[in-house]
């Protein structure tokens, strides 16, 4: 009795020191991935045309820089860098909470349709709302966002218009993951053709400032914009995050996870909605940027696994990561050019899209 009494006593010890072993590693992913967007944000500061280096940045922290230097990284380059951190990070978390209430891999905010439906919202706003305006400061032709919040609510209502669609069909047993994606390609190019008839009546600045809004810009936002995404972002995360073991258990089958005390359908619902919130307040400030909230959550599965209290924060670091390093090639490429962000994006996103397509084909 002694001896099965200390057999079971070492058995609880390796399956906690391997437990242990199995949460170090996820933490240490986690750091990792803040060590990069640290690295990353910090060479950030430095690329460009000013060629400031890393002394001037330090100097410009600490109140000691040049006045140019002081205008080029709190005036230009940063406002940019947390754009991409807080633009990134929102499209990736929402992109991984979709993937988990509709078990659905390829579910994300431009895939799903969510992207295009606040670009049509915001669209609207920018025509007929007066909500954005075009300036021609140095040659830049720049868009303003003149009402951010009757951009971000035209947005969110017109992501919600997708969202509600897409909630229908997963309630119907007999569609299946690749045909609400499917539903999401045709509700794009639905919001695709809404925005192009806006366009179309639109006058000559309406008309520039809209298109030009769609290429995607890391560059139009001000310190109040990127406060009001963090201000979603925030409560959102930790609304996720509280939920993280649902999430989990929502992976395992609805009915398993109702024998879970999980109220399912309640989680499907606000979830959804939270996540089409955080994806229209990025788009309407930033403009059209896909995949990567499809893109950032299949990156870090294959190092935390689907363990939602470690994937949440993995991905939206990650999503920020690909989002701070796309702004980069954009600036760099060509430079003194800037290209569009979203193509950039989309350059990265839309070959991991085929792969996924391949891969859930041949199962």
């Amino acid at each position: 009795m002694e001896r099965l009494h200390l057999v079971n006593k070492g058995s609880k010890l390796h399956y906690r020191e391997a437990y242990g072993k199995y949460m170090a590693r996820k933490r240490f992913v986690i750091l990792v991935l803040i060590a990069l967007l640290l690295g990353v944000a910090l060479f950030s500061i430095t690329a460009g045309s000013a060629g400031l280096t890393l002394g001037e940045v330090f100097r410009t922290f600490m109140g000691t820089g040049t006045a140019q230097a002081q205008a080029i990284v709190w005036n230009v380059r940063l406002p940019r860098i947390l754009t991409a951190i807080v633009v990134g990070g929102a499209l990736a978390l929402a992109g991984c909470v979709m993937q988990s209430v509709l078990r659905n891999p390829l579910a994300s905010s431009s895939t799903l349709g969510i992207s295009h439906g606040a670009a049509f919202g915001a669209a609207i706003a920018i025509v007929y709302f007066s909500a954005g305006s075009q300036h021609n400061a140095a040659g830049s032709g720049a868009i303003s966002i003149t009402n951010p919040y009757l951009v971000t609510a035209c947005a969110f209502m017109g992501g919600m218009i997708s969202v509600f669609v897409i909630l229908v069909l997963s309630r119907i047993k007999t569609v299946t993951p690749a045909a609400m994606v499917l539903a999401g390609v045709a509700l794009s190019s639905l919001f695709r053709g809404g925005v192009a008839l806006v366009q179309y009546f639109a006058d000559d600045v309406a008309l520039a400032s809209a298109v030009y809004w769609t290429f995607g810009d890391l560059g139009r936002t001000s310190w109040h914009e990127i406060g009001l995404i963090l201000i979603i972002l925030g409560p959102t995360f930790v609304y996720f995050m509280f939920n993280s073991w649902s999430y989990n258990g929502i992976q395992s089958g609805s009915q398993t996870a109702r024998s879970l005390g999980i109220h399912v359908d309640q989680l499907i619902i606000v979830s959804m909605v939270l996540a089409a919130l955080l994806a229209a307040s990025a788009v309407s400030f930033v403009g059209i940027i896909d995949f990567v909230g499809l893109v950032a959550p299949h990156m870090v599965r294959k190092f935390v696994g689907s363990d939602y209290r470690f994937l949440l924060p993995a991905s939206m670091l990650a999503g920020a990561c690909i989002l701070l390093l796309s702004d980069l090639c954009s600036r760099t490429i060509i430079a003194p050019i800037v290209l569009p962000i979203g193509a950039i994006t989309s350059f990265l996103g839309a070959p991991l899209f085929i792969y996924l397509i391949y891969k859930g084909a041949k199962k």
